[in-house]
C-alpha cells in the first residue's frame, strides 16, 4: 500500500443542466489532478441540481445512457487518476432514482458504487422542507473498496448523521472515507464540520468531504465548505463558501497510529438494549 497522496475536492455550484455541469466538473478536475493529485473527489448531485427534486423524473436517464458516468471514466483513464464522482441520478425504476456514488480508478474502471442510503426527509422551516424518498430509491448496502492506498468507504451527505454506518465501514478496514454532500446552509452552518470531524475522530480516518455551495435553481442554498479531516479530526483544509478547488497531502500512516493510540474500534462491547 502507498504511503502518502495528495487528494483534492471539488465545490460545485450546480445548476439544471447536465451538460454544462460536466464541462465546469471536468475544467476543475483537470486543474486538480494538475497540481498532483491523485484522488480527486466532486460533491452529491455533480451533474445536476433541480428544483424541484422531481423535475429530475421528466426525463430519468440508466446509468449506461448516462453522459456523466461515460465522461467522467474517460476522464480519470486520460488524467490517470483516481475519481469518485459524489452522486449522479440514474433511473432505478420509472418513478425513482437512484442517488449513486461512482468511484473510477485509474483506468476508467469502476471502481465501486454506492447507492445513498438514507433519505433526506426533512422539516426545517415553513418555507424549507426536503423529501428525498419521494423520488430516490434508498441502498440497501454499505460499500467499502480497495485503492493503492488501502480501502476507501463510500457515503453520501445525509449518511453523516448516521455514526453506525461509519463504524461499519471502519470495521471493514476502510482508512479514507467520502462524504460528498449538498448541505443546506441551516444545517451546515449549525452542523456540518463538528459531523464531518466527529467521523474522522470516531474512526481513526481520513474524510474528504467534497460539497456543493451557493444558490441554485428555485432558491435552494447549500453550504458549501468542503472539507478534507486527518484521523486525529485536524482539519487539513477547507473550500470555504465559493466554487473552487482544495488539496491536501495525506500520511497514511496516521490511520494506525491514531487507531494504535486509542483503539476504540476494537473496545465494542455488546450491551441489553442494544437494538
Amino acid at each position: 500500500m502507498e504511503s502518502s497522496l495528495k487528494v483534492a475536492c471539488i465545490q460545485l455550484n450546480s445548476g439544471p443542466v447536465i451538460s454544462e455541469n460536466i464541462v465546469t466538473a471536468e475544467r476543475m478536475i483537470r486543474q486538480a489532478a494538475g497540481v498532483g493529485a491523485r484522488l480527486i473527489a466532486t460533491p452529491e448531485n455533480t451533474c445536476q441540481i433541480r428544483t424541484p427534486a422531481a423535475a429530475k423524473l421528466e426525463k430519468p436517464i440508466a446509468q449506461e445512457d448516462h453522459p456523466g458516468v461515460k465522461r467522467f471514466a474517460d476522464l480519470a483513464k486520460e488524467l490517470g487518476v483516481w475519481l469518485l464522482i459524489g452522486s449522479i441520478a440514474v433511473r432505478a425504476s420509472e418513478t425513482k432514482l437512484h442517488n449513486r456514488s461512482f468511484l473510477f480508478d485509474d483506468q476508467g474502471n469502476l471502481a465501486a458504487h454506492y447507492d445513498k442510503i438514507h433519505m433526506f426527509d426533512v422539516v426545517l422551516s415553513e418555507t424549507e422542507k426536503y423529501a428525498e424518498s419521494d423520488n430516490i430509491e434508498p441502498g440497501r448496502e454499505a460499500v467499502a473498496t480497495k485503492t493503492p492506498w488501502g480501502i476507501a468507504g463510500l457515503s453520501v451527505c445525509y449518511d453523516l448523521r448516521f455514526p453506525h454506518l461509519y463504524r461499519d465501514l471502519a470495521k471493514a478496514g476502510a482508512g479514507m472515507i467520502f462524504i460528498p454532500a449538498a448541505f443546506t446552509v441551516p444545517t451546515g452552518r449549525a452542523h456540518w464540520e463538528t459531523l464531518v470531524r466527529a467521523r474522522a475522530i470516531e474512526n481513526g480516518a481520513f474524510v474528504i468531504a467534497p460539497a456543493q455551495t451557493g444558490e441554485h435553481e428555485g432558491g435552494r442554498k447549500t453550504w458549501g465548505h468542503s472539507l478534507i479531516v486527518d484521523p486525529w479530526g485536524k482539519i487539513l483544509a477547507d473550500g470555504g463558501e465559493s466554487p473552487g478547488i482544495i488539496t491536501a497531502d495525506l500520511d497514511l500512516s496516521e490511520i494506525e497510529t491514531t487507531r494504535k493510540r486509542i483503539p476504540s474500534l476494537t473496545h465494542d462491547r455488546a450491551y441489553k438494549g442494544r437494538p
